[in-house]
C-alpha cells in the first residue's frame, strides 16, 4: 500500500525559523514542501493556486498577521502555528488551530505537531486498481467514475492533475501521471515522454520525433524517452 502525500505550505517571515521548518520536512515522505514564504500575502497566493493540506503559519507578520490571513480563508486546511509568543496559543485553539510550536522550534516539538496533524487529514482517494478487472476506478468530479483500461488512448499530466483520454470522454482526475506510470500494467502502457503516458495497443505509427494515435492524432516523444521508446516498441513490432 502507497504511504499518501500531503501537500504543505510554510508562512514564516523569519529566515532561520523557516530553514528549520524545511530542513525537518525534507526527510518526511508524508509531506511534499510546496513553497516557504515570508510574508502572508506570498502564501495567499498559493494558497488560491495551489490544494494544500498541511500550513505551518507565523503570526506576527507585516501587512497581514496570520490570524488574519485565517480568518479571510474560504477553505482552511490544517494549521500548525509557529510564534515566539506564548499567549497566542489560545486564540489559535479558538480558530481550530491543529497546533502551536513555540519558537526556537525543537524537532522532537515539530515532529508531535505533525503526527497529531496527519491524524486529523482525511486520506486522498486514489484511483482503485484491481487486475482482475479489464477497469479502474477514477475520482472526478466528487465521483468515482469507472474507465476500461482498452479504451485508454494515453494520459496527460497536467501538474497536481491527469488528464485521461479514452475513445469517447475525456477525465480530469486528481493525480500524477508518475502514480498511474507505476500501477498500470508496464506491457500496456509506455511512457513517451515527461507529459504523455500512452496506450501501447492505440499506437498505429511511430518515428523517432512522435507516435501517432487513432484519427491521425501525433504525440510527441521526448528526448530523454526516446532509446527507451524506440527500444520498446521494436520489440513488440
Amino acid at each position: 500500500m502507497l504511504m499518501p502525500t500531503f501537500k504543505c505550505l510554510i508562512i514564516e517571515d523569519e529566515p532561520i525559523a523557516a530553514r528549520v521548518l524545511g530542513r525537518f520536512i525534507e526527510p518526511l515522505e508524508q509531506l511534499e514542501l510546496v513553497a516557504t514564504c515570508h510574508h502572508a500575502l506570498a502564501g495567499l497566493d498559493v494558497l488560491q493556486k495551489h490544494p494544500i493540506d498541511l500550513l505551518f503559519l507565523d503570526i506576527k507578520m507585516p501587512q497581514l498577521s496570520g490570524i488574519e490571513l485565517l480568518r479571510i480563508l474560504k477553505k482552511v486546511p490544517k494549521v500548525i502555528i509557529t510564534t515566539a509568543y506564548a499567549d497566542y496559543a489560545l486564540e489559535g485553539y479558538e480558530l481550530n488551530i491543529v497546533d502551536y510550536l513555540l519558537k526556537p522550534i525543537a524537532e522532537a516539538r515539530f515532529m508531535k505537531a505533525v503526527s497529531k496533524a496527519l491524524q486529523q487529514i482525511p486520506l486522498p482517494v486514489t484511483p482503485t486498481f484491481d487486475y482482475t478487472t479489464p477497469y479502474i476506478y477514477l475520482k472526478a468530479d466528487k465521483k468515482m467514475v469507472q474507465v476500461f483500461l482498452q479504451d485508454i488512448l494515453y494520459l496527460e499530466s497536467m501538474g497536481n492533475y491527469v488528464k485521461v483520454y479514452t475513445t469517447d470522454k475525456m477525465i480530469v482526475t486528481y493525480q500524477t501521471l508518475q502514480f498511474f506510470e507505476n500501477h498500470l500494467p508496464v506491457e500496456s502502457f509506455l511512457r513517451i515522454h515527461r507529459s504523455y503516458l500512452v496506450s501501447v495497443n492505440k499506437i498505429e505509427a511511430y518515428s523517432a520525433a512522435f507516435v501517432e494515435l487513432p484519427a491521425q492524432l501525433k504525440l510527441p516523444i521526448g528526448q530523454n524517452y526516446k532509446s527507451g521508446v524506440i527500444q520498446f516498441l521494436a520489440k513488440e513490432a
